[in-house]
């Protein structure tokens, strides 16, 4: 009997599998339980909104630039001590982020330190669940790990709201402090996956990687202020171009010699950080861009609609976390169900189905959606892009895993959780880009048509919001132009404008959200149409 096989089958197997889930929970509830209270830490932490979406894009963005990194560090130093190093940097950047005063130390703590710590423990995930469980208890260990996190993802909202309803959003990281210590703790029990080689670490082409999506995304970050060709006023030029535009040919470069480079150090026989034929598997590359969609989409409803709930309509952290209930519901219905009572069902037609109902919610959404709706608009739309959601999470792991030998999972894995994050940090950066561009021009063309207001303030509404607007409530809005001392005409003019600019925002974000859903149905007849199963009972190697 081998050490796995002793873990998988003594009563410490549910323990050393409750820690990893409990992990793997820790990791997806970031992701998703502060975005109900984005005002309510903004307001705290002395920024605005557009700041807490730079943080939330960060997060995912520091993942996603070290994930594959990460995954080798596991390899070099054993899966269970990257484990325990992660969670240790994870719990000291949660416990930083709870005591943020400001911005910059929430950016240190939440997004770069947790982000760090993240790329460590997922990659290690993965790898402990192969060496703690023998090949028959494999894909019920995985099943329930993948489940932990989609639970993290669709309960995260509504303990958002609680924590920060009746107690303080802090409580959230301070409490993932106190877990990260709990699961250092039973992380002892765990075999460590054994290395059949000592790796080596491709530095150039993490360093490649993690620079060309980095610039990319930070590019992305920089449209709502810098513009996206040409230079709004104030903002730097470049060669008479927004410097957005320079940044994102140069991260598409620099990802092109990345993956030139991994491919030389293929034909000399070195280890490259990722293998460049995996882009050749049809079947692998149509998940994992089906699996950037969704995130892409997942995370920009994420940031979109409790921007609505919580600013355009004033509505609580709890509130608002118990009107984004339906689409957790449905998610983890979908998630858990499918695989359940439909384990025959052809791959292929459920990921279309879940994207059409994805792109269904968007729309429906985005038509409802006007200066005097209230909350309930929201349910529907929520349910749908719940739905459609679970529908693909119920998939796309499977359908990238299977895609490769079972040698390459782990690398395959890593990739998989790039893709993932890259898809997350894309989709806030992009829904708040447009949705204050919008904003702004949506602002400035009421104020233009408004007679109320006097030409001077229309001048100066202009020379202020050229580069962007922020999101603010109505009551945000009053209180600063009551401190400006504002004549009460301009102020009722200013909240009529700022009321229908917001939702032409907001608008705007959906409808990038809804072509992005409607593009990735391009890519799904890559996706198999058997289960990986039937397709090798079959005789038929997968597609």
């Amino acid at each position: 009997m081998t050490q796995a096989d002793a873990a998988g089958t003594a009563g410490g197997a549910r323990v050393v599998l409750l820690t990893l889930a409990t992990g793997q929970f820790l990791m997806a509830l970031d992701s998703s339980v502060m975005n109900v209270s984005i005002a309510t830490v903004a307001e705290d932490v002395g920024t605005t909104v557009s700041g807490m979406q730079g943080a939330i894009t960060a997060y995912t963005l520091v993942m996603a630039m070290l994930m594959i990194s990460g995954g080798k560090v596991g390899a070099l130093i054993g899966r269970r001590r990257a484990f325990m190093i992660g969670c240790v940097v994870y719990g000291c950047g949660s416990l930083l982020t709870s005591l943020a005063p400001n911005l910059t130390v929430l950016l240190v703590g939440w997004s770069f330190l947790e982000g760090v710590g993240a790329a460590l423990i997922m990659p290690a995930i993965v790898a402990l669940v192969a060496s703690n469980f023998g090949k028959e208890q494999r894909p019920a260990a995985y099943g329930l790990v993948a489940a932990a996190a989609a639970v993290a993802i669709a309960v995260g909202p509504l303990i958002g709201g609680l924590a920060t309803t009746f107690f303080s959003w802090r409580w959230v990281f301070a409490g993932e402090s106190v877990l990260v210590l709990v699961i250092l703790v039973l992380a002892r029990r765990f075999a460590d996956a054994p290395a059949d080689h000592r790796p080596r670490v491709d530095v150039p082409g993490a360093v490649l990687s993690a620079a060309g999506i980095g610039l990319f995304v930070f590019a992305l970050l920089r449209t709502s202020e810098w513009g996206w060709f040409r230079p709004k006023p104030g903002g730097p030029a470049w060669f008479t171009l927004s410097p957005v535009v320079w940044l994102m040919l140069g991260g598409v470069l620099l990802v092109w010699v990345f993956f030139r480079w991994e491919a030389r150090l293929v034909k000399r026989g070195a280890e490259p950080l990722v293998d460049p034929g995996l882009l050749e598997n049809r079947q692998l590359t149509g998940g994992l861009t089906i699996f950037l969609f969704q995130y892409l989409v997942q995370m920009g409803v994420f940031f979109v609609v409790p921007l609505y709930l919580s600013v355009a309509l004033g509505l609580s952290a709890l509130h608002t976390g118990a009107l984004i209930l339906p689409l957790s519901l449905t998610l983890l219905a979908a998630a858990v169900g499918i695989p359940r009572f439909l384990p025959r069902a052809s791959p292929r037609r459920v990921v279309r189905f879940g994207i059409l109902v994805m792109l269904v919610g968007a729309v429906v959404l985005m038509a409802l959606l006007d200066p005097d709706s209230g909350p309930e608009v929201v349910t529907v739309p929520m349910l749908l892009i719940g739905l459609g959601i679970g529908a693909l999470a119920s998939q796309l792991g499977a359908v990238t895993v299977s895609a490769v030998p079972d040698e390459q999972s782990a690398e395959v894995g890593g990739v998989q959780n790039t893709v993932t994050n890259l898809g997350a940090s894309i989709g806030t950066a992009l829904a708040g880009s447009i949705m204050v561009a919008v904003l702004a021009s949506s602002f400035l063309a009421s104020i233009d048509q408004n007679p109320a207001v006097p030409a001077g303030v229309k001048t100066q509404a202009h020379t202020s919001l050229a580069g962007s607007a922020p999101f603010l409530s109505d009551a945000q809005l009053e209180d600063a132009l009551d401190a400006a001392g504002t004549d009460p005409a301009v102020t009722e003019a200013a909240l009529e404008a700022n009321d229908s600019a917001r939702i032409e925002g907001l608008k705007a974000a959906l409808g990038i959200l809804a072509f992005a859903a409607l593009l990735s149905l391009f890519f799904t007849q890559r996706i198999p149409g058997a289960q990986p199963g039937a397709v090798r009972a079959a005789g038929d190697a997968p597609a």
